[in-house]
């Protein structure tokens, strides 16, 4: 037998575990302990193995995230609940001027100012529609710990509870199903037990030194967490893996409840986790969960899908579907994937920079060329009416979509992804840490071409309107490694008239005639057919 080796952290959680147990009760455990729904899958990671991801998703292409929450409605960004009791941190000088010392007004006392006043599901729906969504995704749970729903086991830190008192993730599935989107729900509770460790703290100077912050509350461990079976000097000692996943076991058990609250409720298409598959079998219990409860495919599979971020979760398009946060494939994958990715910051943050509708479609239609999917977050503030150049982004993603949707939707990758300039940047990325590769790609031109297949049909985009207007495709060269056949008919999407063009040993060169389409200089479609 090997050697048991006990960490202190381990021995201090064994020693506490008597003491501990009765004080499950109020911790949501218990009697409140849940399990998998009877069903074809279990907790066990085997069980999941035959899972396949449904057609509807490699079809979709396109979805639209409402990152959204209280932390939103603060209007300083990302991490705000958490970072807030960082000392010295942007956002702790932040909350310090604006609200006061972080031991009088803690997170608690911002959950008010998330009012959804201004928000109307039906209409955003709309737009998200127009835009060319194929699915939509609500916030599920933050880091915060914050439910977003009437959530059974957060009773009183929850969306109906308190702040817009709605029950916003319903909300958001009927507008979305009432327009035939596919609804999903991510949840990022996992990491929370970690995450809301600087709340336990307190200034270390300054004229409110050693006064604690409100997580030290015992009033308020629903929120910030119970840690009286942790080591002292617990949450100094995480500080430094706010992702981490350190947990007891009363808490994985919590998260399985609410996460299986939240599937039983609202029975998404796509749950979207912010990691690998956590806790061993109370991270796959929620797996299982989705698979058994969720809509079913015509044949009866599972017609949900779930992402993590773990490339072993997911092996060869098995048990769930591969989730790269703010990166993008270098190369077709044969399993359909998800790039995650916001137009500014993941929480609404005034003044933050956005991506331009011309990153985003450079974004959309290279990660397509690649077997994969692309949702985009779109962050609300506390009204939940997103602000003017938020509405400017989602015409212009609106106005390109509707003109060369053809050419994304229910496509397949062809044989090559694209070619040109682009397609020899190699991006070298830390894989020692999370390290996106998104920023680092290069903007695509005229002279960059991504190719996606429907049947017989290739679709050529050419991103960006070439300066002689000749669109010129080496990849479909004659004599080329491809050998494609000759081409017959180009035609440019949104312009149905014929195109002339030249296809030989060096390529295909189609001249691209009549009025510039409003958006040529984010790209056009060209549709060939072949002999």
């Amino acid at each position: 037998m090997a050697e048991m080796k006990t960490t202190r952290r381990q021995a201090l959680r064994m020693m506490g575990g008597v003491a501990a147990a009765g004080a499950l009760a109020t911790r949501g455990v218990g009697a409140l302990a849940q399990s998998v729904t009877p069903g074809r899958f279990t907790d066990a990671r085997a069980s999941l193995e035959s899972y396949r991801i449904p057609e509807w998703f490699a079809d979709a292409k396109f979805g639209i995230w409402a990152h959204w929450g209280p932390q939103s409605a603060v209007g300083d960004g990302d991490w705000y609940a958490r970072n807030m009791y960082m000392e010295g941190s942007p956002q702790y000088e932040y909350h310090l001027k604006r609200f006061g010392p972080q031991s009088k007004v803690g997170y608690k006392d911002l959950i008010h100012l998330f009012t959804a006043s201004e928000w109307d599901p039906e209409h955003l729906m709309d737009l998200y529609q127009k835009a060319g969504a194929k699915y939509f995704f609500s916030m599920g749970v933050h880091h915060d710990g914050y439910d977003m729903w009437d959530s059974k086991y957060q009773p009183r830190w929850n969306a109906v509870a308190s702040g817009p008192k709605k029950d916003i993730v319903g909300l958001w599935a009927a507008a979305a199903r009432k327009r035939g989107i596919r609804f999903g729900v991510s949840e990022h509770l996992s990491n929370s037990f970690d995450w809301f460790a600087p709340s336990h703290l307190a200034d270390t100077k300054g004229p409110y030194a050693g006064v604690p912050y409100d997580g030290q509350d015992k009033a308020y461990a629903d929120l910030y967490h119970d840690y009286s079976g942790e080591p002292a000097d617990f949450a100094k000692t995480i500080l430094k893996d706010p992702m981490g996943r350190d947990a007891p076991d009363w808490w994985k058990q919590q998260y399985f409840n609410r996460v299986k609250d939240l599937i039983d409720q609202h029975q998404p298409d796509l749950l979207y986790t912010d990691g690998g598959i956590p806790f061993d079998q109370y991270g796959l219990g929620t797996v299982a969960e989705l698979y058994n409860v969720g809509p079913k495919t015509p044949h009866g599979q599972p017609g949900t899908v779930y992402f993590s971020k773990t490339e072993s979760d997911c092996i060869n398009g098995a048990s769930c579907t591969m989730d790269h946060e703010r990166s993008v494939l270098g190369d077709i994958d044969p399993n359909p994937w998800q790039t995650d990715t916001c137009i500014g910051q993941w929480h609404y943050k005034l003044g933050a920079k956005y991506k331009s509708p011309k990153k985003v479609i450079d974004m959309l239609v290279d990660i397509v060329s690649k077997n994969g999917n692309l949702m985009l977050n779109i962050p609300l503030p506390a009204t939940g009416m997103p602000d003017a150049e938020e509405f400017k982004i989602l015409e212009g993603i609106t106005a390109w979509t509707r003109t060369n949707g053809e050419g994304i939707y229910a496509t397949r990758p062809w044989k090559v992804y694209g070619e040109g300039p682009s397609t020899k940047v190699v991006i070298k990325t830390d894989p020692t840490k999370f390290d996106p590769n998104e920023g680092k790609k290069p903007d695509l031109g005229a002279t960059d071409v991504r190719f996606t297949t429907k049947g017989e049909t290739l679709y050529a985009f050419v991103m960006g309107w070439p300066e002689d207007g000749v669109a010129k495709i080496a990849s479909l060269a004659l004599d080329g490694p491809q050998k494609p056949m000759k081409a017959m008919d180009v035609r440019m999407l949104g312009q149905e008239e014929p195109l002339k063009f030249v296809h030989d040993g060096s390529g295909l060169r189609v001249t691209l005639k009549g009025e510039k389409p409003a958006t040529a200089a984010i790209g056009v479609a060209l549709r060939v057919r072949f002999v």
